[in-house]
């Protein structure tokens, strides 16, 4: 394990928590602005029914609306495999996160059933792109997550010119090898350096919000004991 790399029971515990309570968890430790290291809502969950998603970033940047620029090449969907093995130098599971720099983005779609299982064989748990997928129902099955700005018919003139370099997908600037945390309400980074810490800080700020919440139901409710136990029950890392 490297000193970047969560073990296995780490990564378990972030697929039974919500992206809101990571990100509440996060800004306790202060090491960003709460409006920062979140995607802006133009990146929708596709299959908000799937539990919390959580890997390491594979990157990339395509685009869909013309064919490919370079003298000599013809269309193939499927030709950057070399982009393939860059995918395997990032920590498994992966999330591949592409950056589709066409104005619109998302004319075609790069990700659909066939790019779906690559992904998966390759140790892929999902996509995040700021361009379109498709073939939602066969993909759905597989449980490979979709984060996207659109859904597309086609996949147009889709191909991959970058990889392996930052990128940035709904206001979200991603390097490879980021930790990646989804699911139905958006798609967030967590920073390296505390990642081993979010989760026991989660589950402080959900019991917290459980204490709140029973207080609110209890018989003796009022407003000035409310304060009192807010005051009392400030969570500091």
């Amino acid at each position: 394990m490297t000193p970047d790399r969560l073990p296995t029971a780490q990564l378990e515990q972030y697929r039974r928590l919500s992206t809101c309570i990571v990100a509440s968890a996060i800004e306790t430790f202060h090491v960003r602005l709460p409006n920062t290291g979140f995607a802006h809502s133009s990146i929708q969950c596709i299959f908000k029914d799937q539990p919390p998603m959580i890997g390491y970033a594979a990157t990339a940047r395509i685009r869909s609306s013309n064919p490919r620029m370079e003298a000599g090449k013809s269309y193939d969907y499927y030709e950057r495999t070399d982009w393939w093995n860059n995918i395997l130098t990032a920590p498994a599971p992966r999330v591949v996160v592409i950056e589709d720099v066409d104005d619109p983005p998302g004319l075609g779609a790069f990700v659909g059933e066939v790019h779906a299982n690559l992904l998966l064989a390759l140790g892929c748990v999902g996509v995040v792109t700021n361009g379109a997928v498709r073939d939602i129902p066969d993909i759905q099955p597989t449980e490979f997550q979709m984060f996207a700005g659109n859904v597309s018919v086609s996949h147009a003139y889709s191909h991959v010119f970058d990889f392996g370099c930052p990128v940035e997908v709904g206001g979200l600037k991603v390097r490879p090898g980021d930790l990646i945390h989804g699911d139905c309400h958006g798609v967030q980074t967590v920073p390296l350096e505390i990642a081993s810490q979010v989760p026991a800080m989660a589950r402080r700020i959900r019991e917290r919000r459980q204490y709140l919440i029973g207080l609110r139901r209890s018989a003796d409710f009022s407003l000035e004991k409310l304060r009192q136990v807010i005051q009392e029950t400030v969570i500091k890392p």
